[in-house]
């Protein structure tokens, strides 16, 4: 008895040393997309900004991409609870349990909630050489074209693929979905004409609409962006798509277990990250909110989480739609 009150004592001493050095070596955010996309650019950003308050130590981006962002998400779930592997998802927290059949992890209870990023817009973009410039010849365009129209998407669950449900369903109109594996492979093939249009984040079309390599018609936000590249889109809502909105969140997240120490100084750096100048500057940029507001807190985090997987699960189960 008295060898293992030792054991169990000595384990304790690990764990406190461990949280008073932490971190002591690189830490790597697991992006569950392709690299280039827009998650993928938020993570980069946010790694470099969260340099400075975990005390100048690298932070390395891992992408993992696959099956609803689940293939990442499950890394991270299954990775040592030691703060130095995290996981940067959006939306697809709350989309996996509807996605994803035989999830191997619980969003709710296999990850400690380190608190929200931002919220990114989604805005609908078409190739360069559609020949409507308006949304009306959009629609137009649409209807005449029923059944041959390409919409593209970064995958089965990933942002663009949620708003372009949405959007196919509001306009009532029939469109092949063609799903890539990320979003950056699906912009060059809109860019090149490949597909017809697509409904995603600013994060990933704001670039290409101020170059002109695409064109844009609406914004999927409640009200207009102040973005220089998107400031004159009008808001589908604007257009007669009554309550349509679509805003993807970003999150950070440590496996389950990991010591509360360590996962203190990670939601402290975080919060310092999230007001770091540079950082915002860059997010504005690319049309995303940095998240300022209570949800920064873990179990704030949470809580709105769970809310998204109440809100989108029955979207999902009525579209039919699964990604294993």
């Amino acid at each position: 008895m008295k060898k293992l009150v030792t054991l169990v004592a000595l384990a304790a001493v690990a764990v406190c040393s461990q949280a008073a050095d932490f971190p002591s070596k690189p830490v790597s955010i697991v992006v569950p997309f392709s690299a280039g996309g827009p998650t993928d650019r938020v993570a980069r950003d946010l790694a470099e900004a969260l340099r400075k308050p975990l005390g100048g130590v690298s932070i390395v981006v891992d992408n993992v991409a696959g099956a609803g962002s689940s293939i990442g998400s499950a890394k991270v779930a299954r990775a040592t609870p030691d703060g130095y592997t995290l996981l940067l998802n959006h939306i697809g927290m709350a989309t996996m349990p509807g996605l994803v059949r035989n999830l191997p992890f619980k969003v709710d209870s296999d990850f400690e909630y380190l608190g929200m990023v931002n919220e990114v817009p989604m805005t609908l973009v078409t190739k360069p050489s559609m020949p409507a410039n308006n949304y009306k010849e959009l629609t137009a365009w649409l209807a005449q074209n029923k059944g041959k129209v390409n919409l593209g998407n970064a995958g089965v669950g990933s942002a663009s693929h949620l708003c372009g449900l949405l959007f196919q369903s509001a306009l009532q109109s029939d469109m092949t979905t063609v799903p890539y594996k990320g979003a950056a492979p699906a912009m060059t093939d809109l860019i090149g004409g490949q597909i017809d249009l697509m409904c995603d984040q600013t994060t990933n079309t704001s670039g290409q609409i101020e170059a002109k390599k695409v064109k844009a018609f609406a914004v999927a936000s409640s009200k207009r962006l102040t973005t220089p590249a998107l400031k004159d889109l009008p808001t589908l809502q604007e257009l007669g798509l009554k309550d349509f909105e679509v805003t993807i969140w970003h999150g950070l997240y440590a496996p389950k277990g990991t010591p509360p120490d360590v996962l203190a100084k990670l939601n402290a750096a975080l919060k310092v990250a999230l007001k770091d100048p540079d950082f915002i500057k860059k997010q504005e940029g690319l049309g995303a909110v940095v998240v300022n507001d209570k949800r920064v807190e873990p179990a704030e985090h949470k809580k709105y989480v769970l809310a998204e997987i109440a809100k989108w699960s029955p979207i999902i189960k009525a579209a039919g739609v699964y990604a294993d």
